[in-house]
């Protein structure tokens, strides 16, 4: 009866670790688009940098010029901090999973040498293991 209860609550064990292991695969996978978005970002940013240098209107050597860049720059700064806030919301999600997932691996760990030893008391018991 105890082996049962044993693997029980090793099967539950493992059911918890499958569920964080989705969870994190999941933060993972938002990690990735926070990254790639970065780079979009950038890229978009570079291509309007380079289409108002020359412009014939406010490019490069006007007066609004220097203005307009500033605005560019502000717009490019406030959107890369939104992604990096939300990278740092992600970082912290992917480590508490991590260190719940590290726990259970421990609680499992524990409970498979509690297994092991019933099993082994109970053959011992039992008079196949004894003196």
């Amino acid at each position: 009866m105890a082996i049962s209860n044993f693997q029980e609550k090793l099967l539950f064990f493992t059911q918890q670790k499958s569920r964080l292991s989705l969870q994190l695969s999941d933060v993972q996978m938002k990690q990735l688009s926070a990254t790639k978005n970065v780079s979009q970002k950038q890229q978009e940013f570079n291509a309007k940098l380079s289409a108002l240098y020359y412009d014939e209107e406010y490019g490069y050597g006007t007066d609004a010029y220097g203005e307009i860049l500033l605005q560019l720059q502000s717009e490019h700064e406030f959107e890369l901090s939104q992604i990096n806030a939300w990278e740092s919301q992600l970082d912290m999600e992917k480590e508490s999973l991590e260190t719940q997932i590290n726990e259970i691996q421990t609680y499992e760990n524990t409970w498979q040498k509690l297994l092991q030893a019933a099993i082994k008391s109970d053959f011992a018991y039992g008079g196949v293991g004894g003196k």
